[in-house]
Formats: C-alpha cells, sequence, structure tokens
C-alpha cells in the first residue's frame, strides 16, 4: 500500500512541479511589459479569463452552501480529498524499508545483508571468467525465514561454448551463494548481432 501511495505521491509531485513550470514561465515572459501592454500580467488574466472563472467558482460556492443532496456531495468530496492528502503526505514522508535478506538467525539475533551488496559481490563473482562480457544479478529474499533466491544472467561471447561459461560462471559463484543461503539460478545469452554486421 505504501508503495502504491509514493508512486502516486511521486506522479502528483512531477505534475504539480510541471504546472508551477509552466506558470512560471508564463508569468515571467507576461511581466515584461507593464500596465496593459501585450505582455503584461493583465493582459495574461484576460487571457485566462480570470474574471469569468470568478464568477462561475462564486456561484458554484454559493450552491455549495445550500441544503440538500449538493451539500452531502460536497462534503463527500472534501473528504474524499483531506483522505487524498493524507495518503499523499504518507507516501511521500513514510521512508522506504529495505528488505534484508537473513543469512542466518540464532538465539542472539539474526545476521543479514543487504540485497544491492550481495547482487554485487556475486556479479563480481560472474564477470570473473574471460568468457563472460557482463552479468545481471538479482537477489529475492524470503518474506520469512532464511535465504532466498538468486539469478545470474550471463552476457558470455559469441564464440564461448555456452555450458563451459555456465560451468564456470556457476563455479564462482556457489560457494558465495551457499553462504548467503541463497539458491542459485544461471542463464545465460549471446549479445544481439548488429543490424549493420552481417
Amino acid at each position: 500500500m505504501v508503495l502504491v501511495l509514493r508512486a502516486l505521491a511521486g506522479l502528483v509531485g512531477t505534475l504539480l512541479l510541471a504546472v508551477l513550470a509552466a506558470a512560471g514561465l508564463a508569468a515571467a515572459v507576461f511581466a515584461i511589459q507593464g500596465g496593459d501592454g501585450t505582455l503584461s500580467l493583465s493582459q495574461l488574466a484576460g487571457l485566462l479569463a480570470l474574471d469569468e472563472l470568478r464568477d462561475v467558482v462564486g456561484g458554484w460556492l454559493a450552491d455549495l452552501q445550500a441544503g440538500g443532496p449538493i451539500a452531502a456531495i460536497a462534503a463527500l468530496s472534501g473528504a474524499a480529498a483531506v483522505m487524498l492528502g493524507l495518503g499523499l503526505v504518507v507516501g511521500a514522508l513514510v521512508p522506504r524499508r529495505e528488505r534484508l535478506l537473513v543469512i542466518e538467525r540464532s538465539a542472539r539475533g539474526a545476521l543479514g545483508a543487504r540485497r544491492r551488496a550481495a547482487a554485487s559481490a556475486l556479479r563480481a563473482l560472474a564477470e570473473q571468467p574471460r568468457e563472460v562480457l557482463g552479468a545481471k544479478v538479482r537477489v529475492r529474499p524470503r518474506r520469512r525465514g532464511v535465504g532466498g533466491r538468486v539469478r545470474v544472467t550471463l552476457l558470455r561471447a559469441r564464440t564461448a561454448d555456452a555450458g563451459e561459461v555456465l560451468e564456470a560462471a556457476r563455479g564462482t559463484c556457489q560457494p558465495l551463494a551457499e553462504q548467503l543461503s541463497l539458491r542459485l539460478r544461471t542463464r545465460q545469452r549471446a549479445p544481439r548481432r548488429s543490424r549493420g554486421v552481417r
């Protein structure tokens, strides 16, 4: 739930920043001339029809002050807006907790590691064989309990033997994966052939 609120807060914040930037740019451009000139703030207010907008909003607010179903709809809309605002605040302010990889759990406590650190170490080991051009490592710890899974995707040289590359990378990564209580899965892919090369 917090992740959804965080994404929504980021999207709304980005949109608001874009709107404020556009409004600030328009105000700066129309503030070049003073008085009632072409590039003046009064001309900008006329282009935006602020006088007519004030009359429309004033009539709408007067309708909201009346009793009946319109007032109930207005109250529900206001409550929904308040709840949405609170949700955006929660999404923006609540820190994101990173799920740690639990390596060992005992009576004295738990020993854990960050996923990025474990992935970086395994990637460095997977890239040691000369036939491996690069590696992508994804660590998925268990929600409860010790250990998890790690998937290593190897980018091998086109001339390298697929079986040898997998065996070499598994040989370098397996000891550390076992120490981190991770179940290792390896796969590979060859580099894509360039369109200009035949």
